[in-house]
């Protein structure tokens, strides 16, 4: 009986052990489903805007822009449900482990049981309770022997308790290990079916890159071009930027400083801006980043950088632009060859959205978050993009840290 309790102790520790490791996994599996489910609606918006615009002839450019971001998706998805398969094979073999201890253990305690109950058996054939308490030499004695009794007694009812709730728990334990096979054979046919699509997307891309080698030059040119009206409006921006530095301190009479000079109402609203950072809204209320922050080589030409200063959104037709943080419209205009912009001052801190066909602020308007500053531009392929920047003082921020899940 003894052992009994010590093995039990044992698969007790062991059991708490595993269900930690369970605990773990299963936060785990939470954070890779949500991560699952987002990288999900992302293939479905890009499905849709590519529905919607399936009667535009587009660029070449344009459309492997498309697949390489498609791509990209696609492989995430399959990386995340790869580890979410994998995270359900260890926690199978989890439960595995937890089953044969808790069979190991069942069979103990029957045996135990049975042992008690064929003990209890022969005592009540060979004498009775009564005469065994009037053997006793002395009343102590026949106190031990009835207190003896009670607990052989209490401990034969808890054998039996333990071991329905060994066996419960062993059939919890089988109805878990059948739902995460389950769940596990889901997830390999769903990443099996991304596959196939991922390798339709991939034979697109080639055909249009074969199609593009053939006269690589032509495209480079277009490349450097696009790069060259992109850097002049950066110039353009980076310069409205520092005029409005310099009005800020002309005001407080502090000149030379490349960094804004902040009345106590603006530092605030510098200081909430900050506290918000990773947690701000989208620019547009639907939408996916076509193309990040920083350098990348250009997917055409891998010799060439491509440098952006903030990010391209690619989002659904006549969507509306929106003011990520409370602050106040310094700009509205347009550089030559571009489609109106507007930049809004949070503190030190001002964002530039880029490529409007239509503005409903002015310059000195106070907006609050999400209030909208006018709809995005479509151009003549059907693509509805974005360009958001985000600027501290004069130095450029990536969009990304600072948005929810961009």
């Amino acid at each position: 009986m003894q052992f009994v309790k010590q093995i039990s102790k044992g698969i007790i520790i062991l059991l708490i052990l595993v269900g930690g490791t369970l605990g773990a996994q299963s936060n785990k599996q939470k954070q890779l489903e949500t991560r699952r489910q987002e990288l999900r609606r992302e293939i479905q918006k890009i499905n849709a805007l590519r529905t919607e615009n399936k009667t535009k002839e587009k660029s070449q450019l344009s459309l492997i822009e498309d697949f390489n971001y498609k791509i990209s998706v696609l492989n995430n998805l399959i990386k995340v449900t790869n580890q979410q398969a994998n995270l359900l094979t260890r926690a199978i073999n989890n439960n595995q482990k937890q089953i044969g201890s808790l069979r190991d253990e069942l069979k103990l305690l029957k045996d135990d049981y049975a042992a008690m109950i064929v003990k209890s058996y022969k005592s009540k054939n060979q004498q009775s309770r009564i005469m065994f308490l009037l053997s006793s030499n002395n009343f102590k004695q026949a106190y031990k022997r009835l207190q003896y009794m009670k607990q052989y007694t209490s401990h034969q009812k808890e054998q039996g308790e333990t071991i329905k709730a060994k066996t419960a728990k062993l059939q919890q334990i089988n109805k878990d290990l059948l739902v995460q096979k389950g769940d596990k054979q889901k997830l390999v046919a769903e990443n099996k079916a991304t596959q196939k699509t991922l390798e339709k997307e991939r034979a697109q891309h080639r055909s249009i890159m074969a199609t593009i080698k053939k006269d690589l030059n032509t495209y480079t040119a277009q490349i450097k071009s696009k790069q060259r009206e992109a850097a002049k409006i950066d110039r353009e921006i980076a310069r409205i930027v520092r005029a409005e530095i310099a009005k800020s301190n002309k005001k407080i009479n502090s000149s030379g400083s490349s960094s804004f000079a902040l009345t106590a109402e603006e530092k605030l609203l510098a200081t909430n801006f900050v506290a918000n950072k990773g947690k701000l809204p989208w620019p547009v209320a639907k939408g996916f980043v076509k193309s990040r922050y920083g350098k990348q080589p250009s997917l055409i030409d891998r010799s060439l950088t491509v440098q952006r200063n903030g990010v391209l959104i690619t989002t659904e037709k006549s969507a509306k632009a929106r003011v990520i943080f409370n602050g106040t419209v310094i700009k509205v205009t347009a550089i030559r060859n571009s489609n109106p912009m507007v930049m809004i001052k949070h503190g030190n801190y001002i964002t530039v959205y880029k490529n409007l066909s239509k503005v409903y602020v002015n310059e000195g308007d106070t907006l609050k978050t999400k209030d909208i500053i006018g709809e995005v531009s479509t151009n003549v392929e059907g693509d509805t993009i974005l360009s958001f920047s985000i600027f501290k003082d004069a130095q450029t921020q990536n969009p990304a840290s600072w948005i929810y899940k961009m």
